[in-house]
């Protein structure tokens, strides 16, 4: 028996399908959770979420989403304590690490331009792009989700059946696209200068990458570039790391204090005389992504 999708665009269904219900959605798989908003497991990844004005942190911008995880409010929907990185919020998480993109269904909204007048409308594959924590209207701490409209709808498929080993989500006919996204571009001068100075020595742990081209490193935005955080591409805001420290980094598994000592692993950042990191990059990292809440 052939393997079921659960990621990407169901059968039979196409961008802008309205649904009535949610008993509607179930039955034509497009969204799986008979009540919540996020439709996943914290092992798999989150195949698909529901934005529908619940949240008073979310925002929408059409091709571009600022989703607030769920969590926190009472039975009337008021946010009365702080949001947990678990359950549909770390299936979001998911997709973000292992490059999972997520079926976006828009609810009516008499606050959204781009919500369907009425019922729910399927609005394709959303990129997840990032996450972190910040204090929401309500005064308590939400996480927040960047995600992205992809630019091909239907390339992407994950099959949770294992294949001919035994191996879950096995594809022995794999395709292949090109896909168009937008992304911020990088000063490359700026960052690569700087990797150059430090010999691309990682300033974590100080190690580099001996290449066939020469030494690789990568370059690490401390306060990340583009909406809603708009960091500087600037020296102040950049490190050197290795792609291990870079990762960690962006996923708030260490943070740096301001005399460069490190938070959830052991060392210390170096930083050259000529380096001036930003104390409030820093600051602003320490707030925002740190798992250790």
């Amino acid at each position: 028996m052939a393997s079921e999708s659960k990621f990407g665009c169901p059968d039979g269904v196409k961008v802008g399908d309205i649904f009535a219900s949610y008993k509607e959605m179930n039955q034509k798989r497009v969204h799986r959770s008979t009540m919540g908003g996020i439709s996943g497991t914290e092992n798999d990844g989150a195949d698909s979420i529901v934005i529908s004005g619940g949240y008073a942190d979310d925002i929408d911008f059409g091709d571009e989403i600022i989703y607030t995880g769920h969590g926190g409010r009472d039975g009337s929907g008021k946010q009365i304590k702080d949001q947990d990185l678990r359950k549909g919020n770390l299936a979001l998480v998911r997709n973000e690490i292992e490059g999972i993109p997520v079926r976006v269904i828009r609810g009516a909204n008499l606050g959204s331009d781009f919500a369907p007048s009425a019922g729910y409308r399927y609005d394709g594959l959303y990129r997840v792009e990032s996450h972190w924590a910040e204090r929401g209207l309500a005064g308590f701490q939400v996480w927040r989700f960047r995600l992205v409209l992809m630019g091909d709808q239907h390339s992407f498929s994950v099959r949770v059946g294992p294949d001919a080993d035994g191996v879950a989500g096995g594809n022995p006919t794999p395709g292949r696209r090109t896909i168009l996204t937008q992304r911020i571009i990088r000063d490359t001068r700026q960052a690569k200068e700087l990797k150059r100075r430090y010999r691309y020595r990682c300033q974590v742990c100080g190690d580099f990458i001996e290449t066939s081209a020469g030494r690789y490193a990568e370059a690490a935005h401390i306060r990340p570039l583009g909406l809603p955080h708009n960091g500087p591409d600037v020296s102040a805001n950049i490190l050197c790391l290795c792609p291990n420290h870079h990762v960690m980094f962006d996923f708030g598994v260490f943070t740096i204090n301001d005399d460069h000592t490190l938070n959830g692993i052991e060392g210390r950042l170096t930083v050259r005389k000529w380096h001036n990191v930003s104390r409030d990059h820093l600051r602003y990292h320490r707030e925002h992504f740190s798992v250790a809440k």
